[in-house]
């Protein structure tokens, strides 16, 4: 059984604690650069301030490592919801204290304030009871709305739930949910699922996780030359993990015995040294010369996983299929998300190279999905579960 919604809660005139993820990306001069999982969490804010709630927001920021830092402040998060909601948000002092029950207690129905990053106390991330119970002190409601963070059994996310007769979760979280719960539950056939990124060890627990559903697995990025090394295929000075190749030899015998698919790259573009311009070329097969880098898919490949992408009617997509951030090595991230984005599929995304790929490209907008959490949409898709979700599960039938 699934946690209630907000919509199901009673909130009116109620302190209601939300838990959000605006761990958004600050530019040099501490100015939000993305301001997507804000604006994610508009349509929970605006139903709680509709319903009359007495809005308490927190989150965390980057990693201050448990102490107050003004580089991680959520100011600039204050600053840019307020202008979203076209409303006063008020950033409180803190995140627990007397300061900060006193400038709730000051907020009328209807009115937001924003607690300090949550990780200027490492009681956090330890979910330390103490801390749990402290935040837990400031509301009457628990709302779980920080899917990109559910994956973390911290105090805000885990230790506080229990402190609350009526809890739940907000729209963003039910989206999340839902989106995810199809690929892994009723997903349509053909699901083909894309992973790239360096580690493959990142992703063994998903492959494992998908094998039952799932009928193609693309797989390139730098875990693509792990696999490729376990097939006795050369991959020069690529990137690899050679401590999980015998993991990977298993995991490559079960998707045969499951009879899913695994497309890997059919040619790489290589490198002698990590040079953005001139030096690169593409190999004619799936052999890298010893003195070569593996940094991005090939020509064959990119038409190849193209082809795959355009017949399913699923698709699932995290991590990019070479160095994305240094162009030109960006060609096969970008040919795969134009390929994703133009399928006549369910299609859903997740991670921050992913997301950001299909969002310079304007992209986005054509996936049925876009998630806001890569490690946490991993996770659930592995286990079909999150500690979050789990902790509000566990007694959800006691809201009333």
């Amino acid at each position: 059984m699934n946690p209630s919604t907000i919509d199901l809660l009673p909130i009116g005139d109620k302190r209601v604690f939300v838990r959000v993820d605006f761990n958004v990306p600050l530019s040099a001069n501490g100015e939000i650069s993305d301001d997507t999982r804000i604006r994610e969490a508009l349509p929970t804010i605006r139903y709680a301030c509709q319903k009359r709630a007495k809005l308490i927001l927190a989150s965390h920021l980057g990693r201050p490592k448990g102490k107050a830092d003004p580089s991680f402040s959520l100011k600039p998060v204050a600053e840019r919801l307020g202008e979203l909601l076209r409303m006063p948000v008020l950033l409180a002092p803190d995140c627990i204290g007397p300061e900060v029950k006193v400038e709730i207690g000051r907020r009328s129905s209807g009115e937001i304030i924003l607690l300090e990053n949550l990780r200027f106390h490492s009681q956090e991330e330890k979910n330390d009871p103490g801390f749990a119970s402290a935040l837990a002190e400031l509301a009457e409601v628990y709302v779980n709305d920080a899917f990109g963070s559910s994956h973390r059994a911290h105090a805000s996310v885990v230790g506080m739930v229990s402190h609350f007769n009526t809890k739940g979760i907000g729209f963003l979280m039910h989206k999340e949910i839902a989106a995810l719960s199809r690929l892994r539950e009723t997903p349509a056939k053909p699901f083909l699922v894309v992973l790239g990124g360096a580690k493959v060890s990142d992703k063994l627990g998903l492959i494992r996780g998908l094998l039952s559903s799932a009928n193609t697995i693309i797989i390139g990025g730098a875990m693509a030359y792990t696999l490729q090394l376990a097939q006795g295929v050369s991959v020069g000075k690529s990137l690899v993990e050679a401590n999980k190749i015998t993991e990977v030899k298993e995991l490559l015998d079960e998707t045969i015995r499951r009879d899913v698919t695994v497309l890997l790259p059919e040619d790489h573009v290589v490198v002698p040294v990590m040079q953005p311009e001139g030096l690169y070329v593409t190999t004619p097969g799936r052999q890298i010369p010893d003195d070569k880098v593996g940094v991005d898919i090939g020509r064959q490949t990119i038409k190849s996983f193209s082809s795959a992408i355009s017949s399913a009617r699923t698709i699932f997509w995290n991590g990019p299929m070479g160095v994305f951030e240094r162009p030109p090595f960006d060609h096969g991230t970008k040919a795969v998300a134009e390929a994703v984005a133009g399928a006549q599929a369910f299609s859903v995304a997740g991670g921050g190279d992913t997301v950001a790929a299909l969002q310079q490209m304007g992209l986005a907008e054509k996936l049925s999905h876009i998630s806001t959490g890569g490690g946490a949409s991993l996770e659930f898709l592995e286990s079909g579960d999150l500690p979050g979700i789990a902790a509000l599960r566990d007694t959800a039938d006691a809201n009333t």
